[in-house]
């Protein structure tokens, strides 16, 4: 005998099974779900109360501090080594500070020479130009006086 098992659409729409001789079906008409949840129920109440107290207390310690005196020594002078950047001399700790500096030489520098050389140099040339002379004619007057 064999059992076949159908679901039913929720569309309530009738369905039609056709059954052989000795087949069964089984038809589901009842399906339950079981739905869990919760919810905050109050029990009882709980109060909390705080109270600070005061008390003077005594405590005896040493405080240690250090004291560090700055002091600023100009110096000014060309070095041709850099000297160690921090250095300790006794209880004196030096910090050099250094800068470069940028130094311009003047000198003279020789570019050029121009050597000029005098030619003397003769040739024939002929010109035609217009010139003005002038002349002075002296006339003696016959009563013998000269001018």
């Amino acid at each position: 005998m064999q059992e076949n098992q159908y679901e039913l659409p929720n569309d309530n729409k009738p369905i039609i099974v056709s059954l052989a001789e000795g087949e069964t079906i089984t038809i589901p008409v009842i399906n339950q779900e079981l739905l869990v949840s919760s919810k905050t129920v109050e029990t009882g109440r709980v109060l909390i109360s705080k109270k600070v107290f005061e008390e003077e207390s005594v405590i005896n310690s040493m405080i240690r501090s250090e004291e560090v005196i700055v002091e600023k020594k100009e110096i000014n002078q060309y070095v041709d080594v850099a000297p160690e950047a921090v250095r300790q001399e006794g209880n004196v700790t030096i910090i050099s500070v250094v800068k470069e500096v940028l130094v311009i030489e003047k000198r003279l520098l020789l570019v050029e020479e121009l050597h000029i050389t005098k030619h003397k140099k003769e040739e024939p040339v002929v010109i035609s130009e217009t010139v003005r002379k002038e002349e002075i004619h002296v006339l003696r007057s016959v009563s013998g006086t000269e001018i």
